[in-house]
């Protein structure tokens, strides 16, 4: 029996609706989808805690709470970004230890642990906090595809987090790259070999992600991702609808579909009525492009945008071409966040002023070692031009911050801050978690209309996640 977890509260908004559902839209449906037999439901983490503050001007804690006093028998899960926690950069490790204790304790059951470069020395601290809180642990291993993604590298990464006591191994395919005959030899050979439970998550930018999900359960997976369509496929997970139907009789545990049917109504009049304008066309169609430069069919979008806004559409087919060219000269890592950002706005760069001739200072700390060990070494003239004679680091990322939580309660002072969760919050987060706890206290939380922020901004769906970023001129 393969047991699904669920992404309607998480994965699938955030990849379909720009992390937009709100709190109060889920409240309705919470009871119900603690009924319907998932196994888990991820709830939290991801985007979720940033876009919750900027954008919704809700309390992303008091949302977890919330929902754990309406779900009572379903397990709550959360994505958690390793060393990034849920932002965008490393953080020091009390910072870390601090908010795997407090979500654990707020209601999260299941921590997905996962990191863009597949260092798990990035992930070691989430992991251990996390088991020694009495959690469960998902060991993710992010899919991607290229000349060292072998079977044998996939099998010795998961050696790496079973020696940390992870509960079963997540293979984690954000860009729908998954192929059914891979999953089928992946999963196979991860049970076989360690005798470890296996969690499969895709999404369906390529339109693979059924036939993935057929075959890795064919293989024994153990638990597969769904969400509730009309929130699901596209950039998202499969709909459950479909995957029941799909998969053999008797093999998905215990799914009370009239109850999955219902919610469908719900989500499908709810999106019509007050998310419509978020749900763009390129986030729900099969983009087969992906399986050809590896670019999720948002992040294409996102492209068209940006080099439309720069008045250089006419290169797009340079860009395509070069994303990969970046990709290879910094190691073939995973195109997740951040790394994703770090390749993109590279590659552009590259074509309109010529390659390497301005470089980020993001990709600039990428070879310095300063987001982990990439998965095959990077280009030695590359390097000598970012950094100079300057040696990468070659120790644990995390390793060399100071800690951060006692200066944070020295900063946060005189600042709204009431409780272990909002010093968390403006850990992470400070001047977004500062704007919010001086508007908590003036009654004046409202969401924030796009419409009338300055300057120029993108909506990115980067891997089934979605961003909204500023964008300002990059100066060498």
């Amino acid at each position: 029996m393969v047991k699904i977890i669920d992404t309607t509260f998480r994965d699938a908004h955030q990849s379909l609706l720009s992390t937009r559902l709100r709190t109060e839209d889920m409240v309705p449906i919470a009871e119900k989808m603690d009924n319907i037999g998932f196994y888990s439901m991820e709830v939290w983490g991801g985007a979720t805690f940033d876009v919750a503050l900027r954008y919704l001007r809700e309390d992303p804690w008091e949302r977890l709470r919330i929902l754990r006093e309406k779900i009572k028998k379903t397990k709550l899960q959360m994505l958690i970004r390793g060393q990034n926690v849920v932002g965008y950069k490393h953080y020091p490790d009390d910072v870390v230890i601090e908010f795997v204790n407090v979500a654990h304790k707020n209601g999260i059951d299941i921590f997905r642990v996962f990191d863009a470069l597949n260092d798990v020395r990035n992930m070691e601290i989430a992991i251990k906090t996390a088991k020694k809180a009495g959690a469960e642990v998902q060991g993710a291993i992010s899919y991607t595809t290229g000349p060292v993604f072998t079977p044998e590298y996939y099998l010795k990464l998961a050696e790496q987090l079973i020696e940390l006591d992870v509960d079963y191994i997540t293979i984690k395919d954000m860009a729908g790259l998954l192929t059914p005959n891979f999953a089928y030899e992946l999963v196979k050979d991860i049970k076989n070999t360690y005798g470890i439970a296996v969690n499969v998550h895709t999404h369906s930018t390529s339109g693979m992600a059924v036939a993935t999900y057929l075959k890795a359960v064919e293989a024994g997976a153990d638990y597969i991702d769904t969400a509730i369509s009309p929130l699901a496929f596209g950039t998202a997970q499969p709909g459950v609808q479909i995957v029941n139907y799909v998969l053999p009789e008797n093999v998905i545990a215990n799914i009370n579909m009239e109850l999955v049917y219902e919610i469908e109504d719900y989500l499908r009049e709810l999106i019509e009525t007050k998310y419509k304008r978020y749900l763009r066309h390129e986030a729900i169609r099969v983009n087969p492009d992906v399986l050809r430069h590896h670019i999720p069919g948002g992040m294409f979008s996102n492209l068209l945008s940006q080099l439309t806004d720069m008045n250089a559409l006419d290169r797009l087919g340079e860009v395509l071409k070069e994303i990969p060219n970046v990709r290879q000269d910094l190691g073939y890592p995973p195109l997740v966040t951040p790394t994703s950002q770090i390749v993109g706005t590279q590659a552009v760069l590259n074509v309109l002023f010529g390659r390497y001739k301005k470089i980020t200072n993001e990709t600039k700390n990428y070879i310095r070692g300063l987001y982990g060990r990439a998965p095959a070494p990077i280009n030695s003239e590359l390097q000598k031009i970012a950094i100079g004679d300057e040696k990468p680091i070659t120790t644990r990322p995390a390793a060399i911050l100071k800690p951060m939580m006692e200066e944070c309660r020295e900063r946060a002072k005189n600042k709204n801050i009431k409780t272990t969760e909002d010093l968390l919050s403006f850990c992470l987060f400070p001047q977004i978690a500062e704007e919010f706890f001086e508007l908590r206290e003036r009654g004046e939380l409202k969401p924030v209309d796009n419409t009338k922020l300055k300057g120029t901004i993108y909506r990115m769906h980067i891997n089934g996640e979605t961003y909204e970023v500023g964008v300002e001129e990059i100066k060498s």
